[in-house]
C-alpha cells in the first residue's frame, strides 16, 4: 500500500482515496461497526452545522467570504487533509473536487461552502475574532460540545477505516 504521507499535492491524494475507495468500499460497508459509526456522525454534524447557523456563524463566514474579500478557508488550508479524511468523505458520499473554485482559496471550497463532510479539526474549531466578537460565548460552548461529538466519531472512523483497509490489502495480498 502506499504510504500516503509520500504523495505532494492533494490531486495525488485525492487520487489515493479513490483508488481505496473504490477497492475496499465493500468491506468498508459490510462493515456493521464502521456502518453505525457513520450513522451516528452525520447526525452530529447535522448538529454542529445547526449550532452555526443558529448562532449566525454561518452568516458570518458567508459575508466574510462574498463581501469582505476572503475567508479562513484560504488555499493551502487542503494541505492539512490526508487521504484517510478523504476516503471518510467519500464514504459519506461526498465528490472530491477535481479543481480549484477559487485560486486563493480552499481546494475544497466551493460557492456554497465547503464541499467535505468530514472535515479537519481547525476546519471545525476555528473561529476568527469576527465571530468571536459578535457570537454569545454561551452559543459558542453548545457548539464547541457539538464539535468535540463530531470530532471525537471522526477520530473512530478514522481508526475503523485503517484497520479496514490494511485487511482489504491483506485480502488482496493472499488472492481473495
Amino acid at each position: 500500500m502506499l504510504h500516503i504521507m509520500a504523495l505532494p499535492g492533494i490531486e495525488e491524494r485525492i487520487a489515493w482515496a479513490e483508488n481505496q475507495f473504490s477497492s475496499c468500499k465493500e468491506l468498508c460497508f459490510a462493515d456493521s461497526k464502521l456502518s453505525e459509526l457513520l450513522r451516528l456522525f452525520r447526525g452530529a454534524r447535522t448538529l454542529s452545522q445547526s449550532q452555526m447557523e443558529r448562532c449566525g456563524i454561518v452568516e458570518i463566514c458567508r459575508r466574510c467570504e462574498m463581501e469582505g474579500g476572503g475567508s479562513c478557508c484560504g488555499a493551502g488550508i487542503e494541505d492539512r487533509y490526508d487521504g484517510w479524511l478523504l476516503l471518510v468523505n467519500l464514504l459519506l458520499g461526498v465528490k472530491l473536487p477535481r479543481q480549484r473554485w477559487k485560486d486563493d482559496s480552499c481546494f475544497f471550497l466551493g460557492p456554497e461552502g465547503c464541499k467535505l463532510v468530514a472535515r479537519h479539526a481547525i476546519c471545525i474549531n476555528y473561529l476568527c475574532k469576527e465571530v468571536i466578537d459578535q457570537v454569545d460565548a454561551e452559543q459558542i460552548a453548545r457548539l464547541r460540545e457539538k464539535e468535540g461529538e463530531e470530532l471525537e466519531l471522526l477520530f473512530f472512523i478514522c481508526e475503523r477505516v485503517k484497520k479496514i483497509v490494511k485487511e482489504c490489502g491483506t485480502r488482496k495480498q493472499k488472492g481473495r
